[in-house]
């Protein structure tokens, strides 16, 4: 199922609120199920946050980032985000989520 809206939570860092193609893009990338709701204990942050890093590295996932934004900038002049700048608040949660071993969780926006 699509969801509109995704949030991240953890009781280490505050709220981020995604849309949620991206959200459920950045979940898989991390090898989750993207299944909304759900959650990541702190001992499997490090291993999601590796796969994160290393899929946001992949040349196809920069690849079709800069394909879509060629065509955003085509169509209405605004730059799309690219996914990697997209995961950062992602990024900087799972961090403090695993430093203050504590588990992130995520659920649909109604």
């Amino acid at each position: 199922m699509k969801h509109k809206l995704i949030c991240f939570k953890s009781p280490a860092h505050h709220d981020i609120l995604m849309f949620g193609a991206v959200a459920e893009e950045l979940l898989a990338l991390m090898g989750l199920s993207g299944r909304v709701p759900s959650a990541l204990a702190a001992e499997d942050i490090p291993a999601a946050r590796a796969q994160l890093v290393a899929g946001l590295a992949q040349p196809s996932v920069v690849a079709s980032t800069s394909s879509h934004e060629a065509s955003q900038e085509n169509e209405d002049e605004t730059p799309a985000v690219p996914l990697a700048r997209r995961a950062i608040p992602l990024l900087a949660l799972l961090d403090k989520a695993y430093a203050r071993q504590t588990h992130v969780l995520w659920e649909a926006v109604a």
